[in-house]
């Protein structure tokens, strides 16, 4: 066993070179790894009304295969949260983008709906290794004091990711076919994967160098002032029941929110070109809207929650979750019945809820767990809201067949999962009023 620097590094203390420079490596790898996934994610999406044209699939159809990716990604979430403390998260996250790059490359040659079944399961196992690996890299490399603003940057990887396998996704089909939809997203992340390999690292001791620690405030148990000393030593060591009260919270939060998300993610293209009449491509390109507004989302909420609100998730989260419920109001009453206005809200969605869902799952997790648990949390409430997308695909595709293609009763079940999202983050506020979390 090698000899390392096993000092910590005080807040106070300027970082050393190496430190800044892997800082920004491991920063760069981890945006590029989870912005990579989604090249071998969003395809399936944005090809769905050609899938249904060309291989005859039904929007039920279409819905079970993509469930079955979702139930696979739930699963894997719990799976990887607990894989990723055992084997490290390098490795998680190698062999998780190989898999779902060998998963891509089949969908570009079957015409089989059980073969898609199959290896979307595999592609969703697969994909699931992403969050809470590089969460729980970010973890090891970043203090809680600087989390919102730099988790903020960093969290744009899935929006940004989402619009650029968006278009890509758009653009290969529309010139293409599908088919390369798949075969491109594979490429790019197969050069991710070559610049993970040189540029990633789980932690500064594993180069020898000092780690990046300091004193936590118990995770997202009660402030320090309030804590008693019990509390403190338990959460030094160990999960305390008012930590799991609070992951189980963000994780219903979440439920909601990735409901929403992944409702748009995924009927949105499917949406316009059916009910909006758009081509495939332009359809693609027009969903990318509720990314690019997240992006500014994200940097915002993860400012924010910093500079305003002094690392207090829960509060900004809640502002932002209440424009949601709003945005999809909005919707609701006239995103239906104009591609103009339906474009519009999409674009309001996006801004209002992918900063909470990036500050919760990410910031938010690290707090949860700390350095030691960052991983575990991030896992669970990932797997938890995880669930939340897992329901919307089995329900929308069903609702939509049942209905005769009506957006009316999708988008008010969009406008009850925001204002859930809503309550739940209340109960998460009130309880760091009572003392009980420090979200």
């Amino acid at each position: 066993m090698t000899t390392q620097k096993m000092s910590a590094t005080s807040p106070s203390m300027s970082l050393t070179r190496d430190q800044k420079n892997w800082r920004w490596r491991v920063f760069a790898s981890t945006w590029l790894c989870y912005a990579g996934m989604y090249f071998c994610r969003k395809p399936f999406y944005i090809t769905k009304a050609a899938l249904g044209t060309e291989l005859g699939f039904s929007a039920s159809t279409l819905g079970l295969i993509g469930a079955v990716y979702l139930i696979a990604y739930t699963i894997g979430q719990f799976l990887t949260a607990f894989l990723g403390e055992k084997v490290g998260q390098r490795i998680l996250l190698l062999s998780g983008m190989a898999f779902s790059i060998g998963a891509n490359l089949v969908f570009g040659f079957t015409n089989s709906t059980a073969v898609f079944v199959v290896f979307m399961a595999i592609n969703g196992l697969s994909q699931a290794t992403g969050w809470s690996g590089t969460v729980g890299t970010m973890a090891n490399w970043f203090h809680r004091r600087e989390r919102g603003t730099v988790m903020g940057f960093w969290a744009t990887n899935f929006q940004v990711g989402g619009v650029l396998a968006n278009a890509a996704a758009a653009y290969a089909l529309g010139v293409y076919g599908f088919r390369y939809s798949f075969f491109f997203g594979s490429l790019v992340l197969f050069s991710v994967w070559i610049f993970f390999v040189f540029n990633q690292r789980d932690r500064p001791e594993d180069l020898g160098l000092d780690a990046i620690v300091e004193e936590e405030a118990g995770g997202l148990t009660s402030p320090p002032a309030q804590a008693n000393q019990a509390d403190k030593q338990k959460a030094s060591s160990g999960w305390t029941r008012s930590m799991i009260t609070n992951v189980l919270l963000i994780g219903l939060v979440y439920f909601f929110m990735k409901f929403i998300r992944y409702a748009l993610w995924s009927w949105a293209p499917y949406f316009l070109a059916k009910n909006f009449h758009q081509d495939g491509g332009s359809a693609g390109y027009l969903s990318t809207l509720f990314d690019l507004c997240g992006i500014v989302g994200v940097i915002v909420t993860g400012y924010l929650s910093d500079k305003v609100f002094k690392s207090r998730r829960a509060k900004v989260s809640l502002i932002m979750i209440l424009i949601m419920v709003a945005s999809c109001l909005l919707m609701y009453t006239v995103g239906r019945y104009s591609v103009f206005m339906f474009s519009a809200c999409l674009g309001l969605v996006g801004f209002s809820l992918y900063g909470p869902d990036a500050l919760l799952s990410g910031a938010g997790a690290m707090d949860v767990g700390s350095r030691r648990h960052a991983t575990l949390a991030a896992g669970i409430i990932n797997g938890l809201g995880s669930l939340g997308s897992v329901v919307q695909e089995l329900v929308i595709g069903k609702m939509y067949d049942k209905t005769g293609g009506a957006l009316g009763p999708v988008f008010m079940l969009l406008l009850f999962a925001s204002a859930c999202s809503a309550i739940v983050l209340g109960v998460v506020n009130y309880r760091n009023k009572m003392g009980r979390s420090d979200v």
